[in-house]
């Protein structure tokens, strides 16, 4: 296929995959009045409900489980004073303009119109951001804020891309997993520096420079004034549901996590916390060497240590594979996999989530203990994200990042 107009088609794309999120809104309306298994996702009843209390003058903390940041709450006000579809058609708009972040990342990387196109596409019309954005989950503000950083970072617009960056951890708590990546990414290393030791390349990467006293102090005051103005508002109970409560969380609820049955079995042990804790250790062992590895290549290190985070994570959900999905389109023209071996390995991947859903099916609907099946069903899908993440690794080509966007100013 040949593509004459680059806007004309990146609109194109971006208009049908609006048109089909739209669909499966109004798809899912039908399907809440008519099934018994709701298409609406559950937490959006949880935003809509928080950002009830709001409107009433009222904490959105008083709604039992909502734990994000109450500027999502804000935001979903017309859920209240307008229509409750509001939030939808917000998150799926957030998704479609991923998708649009996407190919405008890549173009800016010369990466060509066509494979641009594809990458982006790869987003737009994929079944889980389609189905996730379009129940009624807000991951897709928290996949655009990442790609704004990566964008803003990428035209060295150092102040903005921090300001971005902070934001995306007061949102989400994940995205601190690429604080040692970013700031290594403005270290005095050198093409020279790869042949020395790794003692004295990692001396150059944490020797601050100018670019790292700016990130740092711009993030830094970034965070603290979101989290002092809510924490002002809210209190303590904006503090632990936000942040706290991820931190020493222990879901005995099934899901994709590997430790899930393991906390399940323990939850009543004097050592539940200390096994959540210890949980974080593979985290931060992998995020430092990955940071360290791919410093120089922020969009591979911010899918690395996000495809790691929710791979070793001790809660796992489907929303969560949003998380990395989003940057694996900017990864993919890095890569020097066949398109076999890339089948293969999707196929694999899809394959250990339908290994999982039959047993944890028959759990959640049908009253059948199947702990231990989904347990056994979570080990090897932990298996296969790890394959996947090695594959990934060795496959890998190191191409300089951002380069062609300083050349041009």
């Amino acid at each position: 296929m040949k593509f004459t107009n680059p806007r004309l088609d990146i609109r194109v794309a971006l208009g049908l995959g609006l048109f089909i999120r739209l669909t499966m809104i109004l798809y899912g309306e039908w399907q809440d009045r008519t099934s018994i298994v709701k298409y609406t996702d559950v937490d959006y009843i949880v935003f809509t409900d928080a950002a009830e209390y709001m409107n009433q003058g009222s904490s959105p903390y008083n709604r039992s489980t909502y734990r994000y940041t109450p500027i999502l709450a804000w935001m979903l006000q017309p859920n209240i004073t307008i229509s409750p579809l509001f939030g939808k058609l917000l998150f799926v708009m957030f998704d479609v303009l991923c998708g649009y972040l996407i190919y405008a990342l890549l173009m800016s990387e010369n990466t060509g119109q066509t494979r641009s196109l594809f990458c982006a596409s790869i987003w737009l019309f994929n079944p889980i951001s389609i189905t996730v954005s379009s129940r009624g989950s807000a991951e897709s503000i928290m996949s655009f804020i990442v790609l704004l950083t990566l964008k803003l970072f990428q035209q060295n617009e150092i102040v903005l891309g921090a300001v971005c960056y902070a934001l995306s951890v007061h949102v989400k708590i994940y995205p601190v997993t690429y604080c040692l990546a970013l700031y290594s990414y403005y270290s005095n290393e050198s093409q020279n520096s790869l042949h020395t030791s790794v003692i004295h390349r990692i001396q150059k990467m944490l020797w601050p420079t100018k670019e790292n006293f700016v990130l740092v102090l711009i993030s830094a005051v970034t965070f603290v004034l979101l989290t002092g103005l809510c924490y002002q508002k809210y209190g303590w109970d904006f503090l632990h549901e936000t942040y706290l409560y991820h931190v020493t969380r222990r879901d005995i609820r099934h899901n994709f996590s590997v430790y899930f049955y393991m906390l399940y079995l323990t939850a009543d042990s004097p050592y539940s916390g200390a096994l959540g804790l210890a949980a974080f250790l593979p985290q931060l062992i992998l995020f430092t060497l990955c940071s360290y590895k791919f410093h120089k290549d922020p969009p591979m290190s911010f899918f690395l240590n996000t495809f790691i985070f929710v791979t070793f994570n001790k809660v796992c959900t489907s929303q969560y594979f949003l998380w990395y999905l989003c940057l694996l389109p900017l990864v993919l023209p890095s890569l020097t996999m066949s398109i076999r071996k890339g089948i293969f390995l999707i196929v694999l991947w899809l394959l250990g989530q339908g290994m999982w859903l039959l047993p944890a099916y028959l759990l959640e609907f049908e009253g059948m203990n199947t702990f231990l099946f989904v347990w056994i069903a979570g080990i090897l899908f932990f298996l296969i994200n790890v394959v996947v993440i090695g594959a990934i690794i060795d496959s890998y080509k190191y191409t300089p990042w951002g380069q062609n966007v300083k050349k041009q100013k």
